[in-house]
């Protein structure tokens, strides 16, 4: 599962964020957003402001975390204005998908996994997005130097190029690289992808079948 360590970490910070009303989508939610259509898989949704967002334009969505607050807002915030939003708690690491997506999301996900575990589950992500379909992942890369919300023994930082490579053959609409300033003049390093899944299957070389 995703450390408790990590969760300790976010159930801290979305208490604050419930609490001071701080429901703002962050800058990759923001820039998700034009992107999103159809039924949405949110994998590891946070507070669920993307979710929301993505419901209000029509989508339906299914968000899931290993917070329990975070869930509990969202049911809560779902349910006050009526909106098309499946929000359940799980164990992001073991949790098994079921059937396709036309959009699937992980924002500041993966890289609270082991590597091995990151790579199996962005995998099986790929794999329940339907063809034609857009992939949203945001991951922290290799020059990260803010490591206060990890387990030091399961965390993944990717490569500067690896996110891409994951994507061989599908069509890639947006790719950032952005750092930003940490407390104590630490770093934190952003790769976000978002790329449409080929009509045909792919050889893993990227290979048209």
């Amino acid at each position: 599962m995703v450390s408790d360590a990590s969760i300790r970490f976010f159930e801290q910070q979305f208490q604050r964020q419930v609490g001071a009303a701080d429901l703002r989508l962050n800058p990759f939610e923001e820039r998700a957003l034009p992107y999103l259509s159809g039924r949405v898989l949110d994998y590891g949704c946070g507070l669920g402001n993307l979710a929301v967002a993505a419901a209000r334009q029509g989508c339906t969505v299914t968000a899931l975390d290993g917070s329990p607050t975070a869930i509990a807002h969202l049911r809560s915030a779902a349910k006050a204005d009526g909106l098309t939003i499946e929000a359940l708690q799980a164990d992001l690491r073991s949790f098994a998908l079921k059937g396709e997506f036309d959009t699937v999301v992980a924002i500041g996900l993966l890289m609270f996994l082991d590597c091995p575990a990151a790579l199996r589950k962005l995998a099986e992500l790929q794999s329940h997005l339907r063809p034609g379909g857009v992939a949203i992942i945001n991951v922290l890369e290799q020059g990260t130097t803010y490591l206060e919300m990890f387990d030091p023994a399961e965390h993944c930082l990717f490569g500067p190029q690896e996110i891409a490579q994951h994507f061989a053959g599908w069509e890639i609409l947006s790719l950032k690289h952005e750092e930003f300033p940490a407390p104590d003049g630490l770093v934190k390093c952003f790769a976000t992808l978002i790329a449409r899944k080929p009509e045909k299957p792919t050889h893993r070389d990227g290979a048209v079948m």
